[in-house]
C-alpha cells in the first residue's frame, strides 16, 4: 500500500433513494492512493447503488462524494469517468456483438483511443486468454472471458480508481482466483486504486488492504481485511458454508 494517508475517494453523508426507497443512508467510507479497499454485504444491501452514486447515477440527496478534492457528486457520469475512474458493472455488460478488440477500443476511447496498442499489449498480459480471443466476439466468451474482458476494458482508460462490481459473480473457483490475482498483482506492480464490491467475503477480505460492511444501506462495520475476517460476526453472516 502506497501513501495509505491520503484519500483519493471519500464519500460522507452520502444518502441515496430511488423515489420513496432510501437504498444508502448516511455513508462514509475513504479510499486511499494504492489501496484496494472492499464492500461487503447481503444481496440488496446496496453496495451496487453506492458504486453508481460514485459514477453520478443516481446522484445522491445528501452528502459530499470527494475525488482527487473535488466533489463529484451528481456530475454526469461520462465527466466523471474522464477524471480517471472506470467501473467494471455489475453483470460485466460488454458489448456482445464486438469482437474483444473492438470491446478494448472503446475502453480506450475515453482517453481519446491513446497508447491503444501499449495498452491492448498490457491486458493481454495480465488476461493471456484475452490475446488468443482478440478476433472473437464477446457474447460468444465464457462467463469468465466476459469479466476478464469487462476489467481489461475499464483498464484501457487508463483509470487511477477502478471500481469493481461483484467481479466473482457466477464463476467458478478456479477463474476467481485468477481474477483476484491478477487484481492483486495490478495494485502491487502499478499502484492501482481499486474499490472492490463484493458478495464473496472471503476472497474480498483476503484481498483487501481495508473493508467495510454495509448492511440494509448503512456501514455497520469496517477494520482491514484480516481484522473483519476473523470477527465472529462477519464469520457468521458472510462466511458460512465454506471458502468458494
Amino acid at each position: 500500500m502506497t501513501a495509505a494517508a491520503e484519500p483519493m475517494l471519500s464519500l460522507s453523508g452520502v444518502t441515496t433513494a430511488y423515489g420513496s426507497i432510501v437504498a444508502l443512508r448516511d455513508v462514509a467510507i475513504e479510499v486511499n492512493r494504492g489501496e484496494i479497499v472492499t464492500l461487503i454485504g447481503a444481496n440488496g444491501a446496496g453496495k451496487s447503488t453506492l458504486m453508481m452514486t460514485i459514477c453520478g447515477s443516481p446522484a445522491p440527496r445528501e452528502g459530499a462524494v470527494i475525488y482527487d478534492g473535488a466533489d463529484i457528486a451528481g456530475m454526469p457520469t461520462h465527466l466523471i469517468m474522464r477524471r480517471g475512474i472506470a467501473q467494471s458493472p455489475e453483470g460485466r455488460r460488454i458489448f456482445p456483438r464486438m469482437t474483444v478488440l473492438e470491446n478494448l477500443r472503446m475502453g480506450s476511447e475515453v482517453i481519446g483511443g491513446q497508447h491503444f496498442e501499449e495498452d491492448l499489449e498490457k491486458v493481454c498480459t495480465l488476461f493471456p486468454r484475452l490475446k488468443e480471443r482478440l478476433a472473437q466476439r464477446g457474447g460468444t466468451l465464457s462467463g469468465g472471458e466476459q469479466q476478464m474482458l469487462a476489467i481489461a476494458r475499464a483498464l484501457m482508460s487508463r483509470p487511477r480508481l477502478l471500481l469493481l462490481d461483484e467481479p466473482s459473480l457466477g464463476l467458478a473457483p478456479m477463474v476467481v482466483r485468477q481474477i483476484f490475482s491478477a487484481i492483486r498483482d495490478l495494485n502491487r506492480t502499478t499502484g492501482l486504486t481499486v474499490l472492490l464490491v463484493e458478495q464473496n467475503a472471503y476472497h474480498a477480505l483476503r484481498l483487501a488492504h481495508r473493508g467495510y460492511v454495509l448492511v440494509n444501506g448503512r456501514i455497520t462495520m469496517s477494520g482491514t481485511g484480516a481484522d473483519l475476517l476473523a470477527r465472529p460476526e462477519v464469520r457468521a453472516a458472510y462466511l458460512e458454508g465454506g471458502r468458494h
